[in-house]
């Protein structure tokens, strides 16, 4: 068997393989990991250090959505390749709680290998073809922001915040840039072949894995509190919250979005904006609402400080924030339940000190049962349009 054929296209349509969602499992601790060092790091820097973890780790699962987009999970060269990305994802995840510390080297050694050997194995393995074209592009702009992660795990911590910064700029900068080179130029987002169902159900997934982090929050910390009426009050203010993501991001979005980019004469650059970018947001959100939810449920009757009330008003303001650039970058319209989520939740955040942590969690709640109450007008809507345009 020569090397090109190695990686071929894959054959299976949209339909996402096991060595995927097993690939996936990784995630399940790294957001576990995540939402436990933002819980130890609760202040202006430890956001800063959370978001560029957080972009460290979205953009290796993201990169590696993509490229089972365009290899086949089927072929025994292409499993091994998740299996080795799986191993090195489990280290960097490992070393989140200290990437600051004495293991950044592990999180940015691990990180580089991630962001390097995977289009280095597309770029060989289909060479001669225009997917191995755009991995070698891709490639390049790799392994510049691979070595600067590595030379940032050998500073300072606070030189290293900034260097690592720098080098999550450069991967988010690739793909809206097209992987420009020098001579070379850029990739036309049209000349990725894209399937589009493979990678909505990929996206959906991470999104659950999400959801499933702020349900275990939710767990860990009920199990810890009293039998009482208030207790079980403040569990089921908590876990509603998950349930309203999933309504809302399921039961009115993610449905169309399948059929958005299946009828786009480019929908590479729909998915680009709506899954590589603002996913991140929207995925981000739900994490920072798992850690409001178990410093709520921890302190139900104290008051909300400053950092509490931006936790549990933040996390959701911001998961409405992504979900609007999402369904924005997509090319549908979300009316306006997103904006009028985001204004109620950031004036609750702003006066949400002066509140107790359990009643600003129900008004938080009040606002995402409205706003799901709202989209489900639109959603009945515009399904009533499009079924009369179908008819």
């Amino acid at each position: 068997m020569g090397l090109p054929s190695m990686g071929r296209a894959r054959s299976r349509g949209g339909e996402v393989a096991t060595i995927e969602l097993f690939f996936d499992l990784v995630y399940v601790f790294a957001f576990s990991q995540l939402a436990a060092f933002f819980v130890g790091h609760l202040t202006g820097r430890g956001a800063l250090e959370m978001l560029v973890l957080f972009g460290g780790v979205w953009w290796v699962w993201n990169y590696t959505a993509w490229a089972t987009n365009f290899i086949d999970p089927a072929r025994i060269p292409v499993r091994i390749l998740l299996i080795v990305l799986m191993l090195a994802s489990l280290i960097m995840a490992a070393a989140i709680p200290e990437a600051f510390g004495d293991r950044g080297h592990q999180f940015a050694l691990a990180l580089a290998v991630l962001q390097v050997i995977r289009p280095l194995f597309i770029a060989v393995t289909m060479r001669g073809t225009q997917v191995g074209r755009n991995y070698a592009h891709l490639l390049a702009w790799s392994t510049v922001a691979a070595s600067i992660w590595v030379i940032g795990a050998f500073c300072e911590p606070d030189t290293r915040l900034i260097v690592w910064a720098v080098a999550l700029a450069v991967d988010v900068a690739a793909p809206m840039v097209r992987t420009w080179l020098p001579v070379l130029g850029g990739i036309e987002m049209s000349e990725w072949k894209l399937t589009p169902a493979h990678l909505v159900e990929r996206n959906r997934l991470i999104f659950l894995i999400a959801l499933g982090e702020t349900v275990l929050s939710i767990g860990r910390e009920f199990v810890h509190m009293e039998s009482s009426l208030s207790s079980y009050l403040a569990l089921g203010v908590a876990f509603i919250v998950p349930v309203t993501f999933w309504w809302l991001y399921f039961a009115h979005h993610s449905d169309r979005t399948e059929r958005r980019l299946e009828e786009s004469d480019d929908p590479t650059a729909l998915a680009r904006g709506g899954f590589a970018y603002a996913h991140a947001i929207l995925v981000a959100g739900v994490i920072v609402t798992a850690v409001g939810a178990e410093k709520m449920l921890a302190h139900p009757h104290d008051d909300a400080t400053t950092v509490y009330a931006l936790l549990i008003a933040g996390g959701p303001a911001l998961f409405f924030m992504g979900l609007a650039l999402f369904v924005g970058s997509i090319g549908g319209l979300d009316r306006y339940e997103s904006t009028v989520a985001i204004v109620v939740l950031a004036t609750l955040a702003a006066i949400g000190a002066a509140a107790v942590s359990l009643g600003l969690d129900l008004f938080v709640l009040s606002a995402l049962v409205s706003v799901t109450l709202i989209a489900g007008v639109g959603s009945a809507s515009w399904h009533h349009r499009n079924d009369a345009a179908d008819a």
